[in-house]
């Protein structure tokens, strides 16, 4: 019974975060170091607002070079502020329907308005599997 299983159970914990005051090259330096592809967005009140992802900082850098201005900025003027969520106690089939549906690759986990961790395609199918083996 799959629907048992909650996005909860399989999320990621420990995320890499940014603010909106972040510098751009600083969190293009993160997403390298920790081989990921985007990550959140957080105000100051703990709340998302946002998602950077390495589209974004694509997009920022092309812009930059357009336009021929200084290389820089912050993360805030290139995150995606339109963020598609999931809550805590979405069940893994809710989230697979996410993924395909939104065609996203990660979903940030939301408790009580407050991002708690995240989910990704790749944590879906690892409950699968673990569902499969224990059943």
């Amino acid at each position: 019974m799959l629907r048992s299983v909650k996005a909860s159970d399989y999320m990621a914990e420990k995320l890499i975060t940014f603010t909106p005051e972040t510098d751009l090259f600083e969190a293009i330096n993160q997403l390298l170091k920790y081989r990921i592809t985007g990550a959140p967005v957080i105000g100051k009140s703990g709340e998302l607002v946002g998602l950077l992802s390495e589209a974004d900082c694509l997009k920022a850098i092309l812009t930059l070079t357009y336009h021929e201005e200084e290389m820089g900025g912050k993360v805030g003027d290139y995150m995606s502020p339109e963020v598609y969520t999931i809550s805590h106690d979405a069940d893994i089939i809710s989230v697979a329907e996410e993924f395909i549906i939104n065609k996203r690759r990660r979903l940030p986990v939301i408790k009580n308005g407050k991002l708690i961790g995240q989910i990704s395609r790749r944590d879906v199918l690892r409950a699968v599997e673990q569902f499969a083996q224990d059943g």
